[in-house]
């Protein structure tokens, strides 16, 4: 695939889901249903092209949340009538079963629509875990813990990870918004799994026992840097979790921000979450090349890319922004990667 090796133009795969697409999943026929969501893909894809961006997603377009490529294809879950931090909470009541592909079907129909490269976004393993986990009774047949039930997880992620590499997939990226948490100077409990099972686990889901050239599977640690980090607990999280690409925070200008990147291993690239998704005005160009510049000082700027620092709808029915205003974050994040790469991409 031509001009897509270094993924420079990222993004987390989320997108402003179509009004039309919203109205068609309401109504509830699955036929509608169908030619709404084969219309909003795409559309979805021409944007991307038009964008120029390195990467193309589906924009969770068939998906309720950040989650549902899990939800919707593995039994053991159960959804209740709770919310965390904005959605909906599943418990886990027995260990997880695939039910088939995850997103390797969608994906591989996502490639027929462009030579772009194609990218596919997880919840992580840890993360699941950390949220659906519930103590259930002796005998119940629910995970004995939250470690047994990322482990199930793992292996599912793990598997589906193989299955999209083999369609054709070459950008991976697993999302877990806790984990920065855990790399916090003064670290706070984040949901039921410990950092170092919470590691054990991600480790498990990202081994391949090969890696096609141009393929990256990239972990998102969080969305937010803390206040300040602890440098041996952001070691200890960059070795132990053997993924090609770190999508990091960096669009607040913190020195916390800034040493989640000294940290980082030579060998590793990173994706430099450097515009807010939530946050409607375009951010200071002058200002985030300057951040861009610190960057350089401390990785080799060949070893970077640029995205948002979330997904614009990481819930259907919640987007961060308008569509209108989410091109516009698209198209600067695109004119930011060009000062810095010209159009070598």
């Amino acid at each position: 695939m031509a001009d897509t090796f270094n993924y420079r133009i990222d993004h987390h795969g989320s997108l402003v889901r179509p009004a039309a697409l919203l109205a068609a999943r309401a109504q509830g026929d699955p036929e509608a249903l169908r030619k709404a969501e084969a219309e909003a893909l795409g559309e979805v894809v021409a944007l991307q092209r038009k964008l120029r961006s390195t990467v193309v997603t589906d924009g969770d377009f068939p998906r309720e949340d950040f989650r549902s490529a899990v939800f919707d294809a593995v039994s053991g879950f159960r959804r209740t009538q709770e919310e965390a931090d904005g959605l909906p909470r599943w418990v886990a009541e027995s260990l997880p079963k695939a039910n088939g592909p995850l997103l390797a079907d969608r994906a591989a129909q996502l490639a027929d629509l462009t030579r772009i490269a194609p990218k596919a976004s997880l919840p992580s393993p840890a993360y699941l875990a950390a949220t659906c986990f519930e103590p259930a009774p002796a005998g119940s047949g629910g995970p004995a813990s939250a470690r047994e039930l990322g482990e199930a997880l793992a292996e599912i992620i793990q598997a589906e990870i193989e299955l999209l590499v083999s369609r054709g997939v070459r950008l991976i990226q697993l999302t877990n918004p806790l984990l920065l948490a855990h790399t916090a100077a003064e670290p706070v409990a984040a949901g039921a799994l410990s950092f170092e099972d919470a590691l054990s686990v991600e480790a498990l889901a990202v081994r391949l026992d090969t890696r096609p050239e141009g393929v990256r599977v990239g972990l998102c640690p969080g969305r937010r840097a803390p206040a300040a980090v602890d440098r041996a607990r952001v070691e200890r999280l960059y070795g132990a979790v053997p993924v090609d690409r770190w999508i990091l925070p960096y669009d607040k200008g913190t020195d916390a921000e800034l040493d989640l990147l000294r940290a980082l291993p030579e060998d590793r690239d990173a994706c430099l979450g450097v515009v807010d998704p939530a946050v409607p005005g375009l951010e200071d160009l002058d200002t985030v090349l300057a951040r861009i510049d610190a960057a350089a000082e401390v990785k080799d700027i060949e070893d970077m890319a640029l995205a948002p620092s979330g997904g614009f709808a990481d819930s259907a029915g919640r987007p961060l922004l308008s569509a209108e205003e989410q091109r516009r974050k698209l198209v600067h994040v695109e004119t930011l990667a060009r000062f810095c790469w010209g159009n070598e991409f």
